[in-house]
């Protein structure tokens, strides 16, 4: 194998662990993220649904 790339491989071989580390770290904030949206769109949707029973009943 040439000198070169073995060195290039055995950089990239003992930075995975760092990567890897990385991308998990994006998918979880992702995904509380998300979360977090989609139970404040809930909580969203019932203020208007009791909103929208207040002005029926006032009607």
């Amino acid at each position: 194998m040439d000198p070169v790339l073995a060195e290039i491989y055995s950089t990239v071989l003992d930075a995975a662990p760092f990567v890897i580390g990385a991308y998990a770290l994006i998918w979880v904030v992702l995904l509380v993220y998300v979360l977090i949206i989609i139970t404040g769109l809930k909580k969203t949707e019932k203020q208007m649904a009791l909103l929208e029973e207040l002005v029926a009943s006032k009607k």
